[in-house]
Parts: structure tokens; sequence; C-alpha cells
């Protein structure tokens, strides 16, 4: 087995960008070579530990600040923690980063553009921030700023899954 370095891999950008998907993906194949890994996901998380939040500014904030706690706890046991949530600006990305500590942070930006990310919608959840039902939704009601900063981006309307996993095996070194 190859030496390598503990990481955390953040992917952020918006609903339907791809994070989740890629997520997996990327755990399946650090899986197969043999490597410790851990999923945080952005939607079972809020579904569970941070049920309590909505979607205003200070609930986004302690979403933010429990997953890279989360994080911090689980790489050290594990290779690779691997995290999938919008995390909608620096503001947020840095504390995570801040969190987990730089050296470990790796952070990756789906830059999907928005109609796209509407047209996937497998959750309904544009749909139903359209319609009301979803206040301060990110994308409608409440904005995503692009990171200005990050280690890797990928466009997943323009990369397929299996590119997309090459590029970021690639940076992690253990393509």
């Amino acid at each position: 087995m190859k030496k390598i370095t503990k990481k955390v891999i953040w992917f952020t950008g918006l609903s339907g960008s791809g994070k989740s998907t890629l997520a997996n993906s990327l755990i399946s194949q650090l899986r197969k070579q043999k490597f410790s890994c851990i999923l945080l996901d952005g939607d079972e998380v809020r579904s569970g530990l941070c049920a309590d939040l909505a979607f205003s500014e200070s609930d986004r904030i302690e979403n933010i600040r429990r997953i890279a706690e989360m994080a911090s706890l689980m790489i050290k046991q594990s290779d690779f923690v691997v995290v999938a949530t919008i995390s909608p600006n620096d503001f947020l990305r840095n504390k995570a980063k801040k969190i987990i500590t730089g050296k470990l942070f790796n952070l990756i930006y789906l830059s999907t553009p928005f109609d796209v990310c509407v047209a996937r919608d497998t959750k309904g959840l544009y749909k139903k921030a359209f319609e009301g039902k979803i206040k301060n939704f990110t994308g409608i009601g409440a904005r995503f700023s692009p990171p200005k900063k990050y280690h890797l981006i990928i466009d997943t309307n323009q990369s397929k899954i299996k590119d997309s996993l090459s590029q970021i095996l690639k940076m992690l070194n253990v393509d």
C-alpha cells in the first residue's frame, strides 16, 4: 500500500452539482485500494445530527461547525474523510478549514451551472424552494459564493464521473 498523507476532502457546490455522487464514488474507489475512509454527506447529517437546524445564517454556521468537528475527530482514525456539503461561502469553508487544520483540508469546488443543478433536482428541493416551501434555499433564497481558493475545480456538466474521479485521485496522489 502506498504511504499517504491523511486528508479531509471537502466537496462544495450547489445542490445538484454532484457532490454526493462524486463523494460516494471516491469512497468506493478508496476502499478498493484498501484505504480507511468515512463519508459525511450534508443531507444525511442534516437529517440526524443537525435536524434541529434550519437555513438561517446562524444555523448554517452551526451546521458547518458540527460537520467540521466530526471530520476533525474522524481523520484521527481514518486515512480519508470525505465531506459533501454545500458550504455556500468562504466564511463557512474557512471556518471548517480552521477546525480541521489547513494541512488536512482539501477543497474541491463543483462549479456545475445553476440551470444544470436545477434540471437534476432529484430530491425536488429546487421545486419546493421555487414554490416557497423552503426558505433561504441556497441558489434561490440564499446566495452561493464560489470559493476564491480551492485544490481542484470540476464542472460535472462537462466532466464524466470517471474523469472527475481520476482528477481527484491524482490530486490525492492515490491514482
